[in-house]
């Protein structure tokens, strides 16, 4: 019998910011990734099956492999390369592996979002103890966006980023839900808010 694939996520970046490749760089166990690279996440189930992919990409193509992660029933990997080209080509590669089209994937869904305006020294403190990105400053307003599947925050911090001024404290993109924490002034954040709503609404796919 033929095993069946299902494509929770699949997302291109274009082009990685500053901030956000700066902040993968200190979470990932892979290849380090720059500014300006491209990026590829893509999150499947079952989740074993990220190891055959992950092989079969990187020997195809020049991209590199960033992350390689199984959590419980779903694996999610990301590629990355200075070549737009050769990032679009692995994800062809994985498509055409598992039997799939990009339209194939769930669409992504915004979850929540949460606008904090002038933390509290004591909230930003406890923040801080956890986030790998730039520090939460008191006084500060604060983005808190969830989206599903996971693997999507990653594409909505980058668009972010590329739209407003703004601190990227935290992200997670492992388990059923991605977040993404990031500060700076009240109308940065609403900016940045929108346009991670937008970029994720606009992004095509099947009802999860």
């Amino acid at each position: 019998m033929a095993e069946q694939f299902s494509l929770r996520a699949y997302t291109f970046l274009d082009r990685m910011q500053a901030q956000y490749a700066a902040f993968v760089g200190t979470i990932t166990q892979g290849d380090l990734p720059v500014e300006g690279m491209a990026s590829l996440y893509v999150e499947m189930a079952p989740g074993n099956e990220v190891f055959r992919v992950v092989d079969i990409a990187v020997k195809a193509t020049e991209s590199k492999p960033g992350a390689q992660i199984v959590e419980r029933e779903f694996g999610m990997f990301e590629v990355h390369s200075l070549n737009q080209a050769a990032v679009l080509e692995a994800g062809q590669v994985v498509l055409d592996r598992l039997g799939l089209r990009v339209e194939d994937r769930i669409k992504p869904e915004v979850v929540s979002t949460q606008v904090i305006t002038r933390v509290d020294p004591y909230q930003a403190q406890l923040l801080n103890r956890f986030r790998r990105g730039s520090m939460l400053v008191p006084g500060e307003t604060l983005l808190v966006l969830e989206c599903a599947p996971a693997a999507y925050i990653n594409y909505a911090c980058n668009e972010a980023e590329k739209n407003a001024s703004i601190k990227i404290v935290h992200v997670s993109s492992v388990g059923r839900f991605g977040r993404m924490w990031l500060s700076g002034s009240e109308a940065e954040i609403i900016t940045a808010r929108n346009a991670a709503t937008q970029a994720l609404e606009a992004l095509e796919g099947v009802k999860g």
